[in-house]
């Protein structure tokens, strides 16, 4: 049996504050070759995740929030923003989602809208790492200033939009 305490969690986000990256993952099962793969992720405010897809090998996200306030962003073939779905576990009873899942062909990121934001990633096994997920050509390489500019004008525009208090 797994538990997965309070401790646990803040540890994870510990790590992903600490992490050049500003987010840290954790897997859940034991193996690639597992036939569900389950993770937690934790992401900062300032965490750039490339705009991807799972085109190649084809497989649906399952995205749970467990703590924070998230923004999933979807993205038409050429880098345009058709949606924006918010998601937390702690504002469901306000008109939040507590999860979405993402089909493998629909172009997409996650932001984290507010410190200590943590996912429950769930996606059909086995996983191939040498079989990389599809990165946006038309988004910013993650480390680039490119990356820190762009991130920080989505955050702008999904914010303005955004049904937040």
């Amino acid at each position: 049996m797994k538990i997965f305490s309070p401790e646990y969690l803040n540890l994870l986000t510990a790590n992903a504050q600490r992490s050049p990256r500003k987010r840290q993952h954790q897997n859940i099962h034991e193996k690639y070759d597992d036939p569900c793969q389950r993770l937690f992720n934790a992401i900062e405010p300032d965490s750039y995740i490339h705009p991807h897809r799972h085109h190649t090998d084809p497989r649906d996200e399952l995205l749970i929030a467990v703590n924070g306030l998230m923004a999933l962003v979807l993205f038409d073939e050429i880098g345009n923003v058709i949606e924006v779905v918010y998601f937390s576990a702690g504002k469901a009873s306000e008109g939040f989602s507590v999860g979405v899942e993402v089909p493998c062909s629909a172009w997409h990121t996650v932001i984290a809208l507010e410190p200590s934001c943590i996912l429950l990633e769930v996606k059909a096994g086995p996983f191939d790492p040498g079989q990389p997920k599809d990165l946006a050509s038309w988004a910013p390489d993650e480390g680039s200033d490119e990356a820190r500019h762009y991130l920080k004008e989505l955050v702008e525009r999904i914010v303005n939009q955004s049904p937040l208090p």
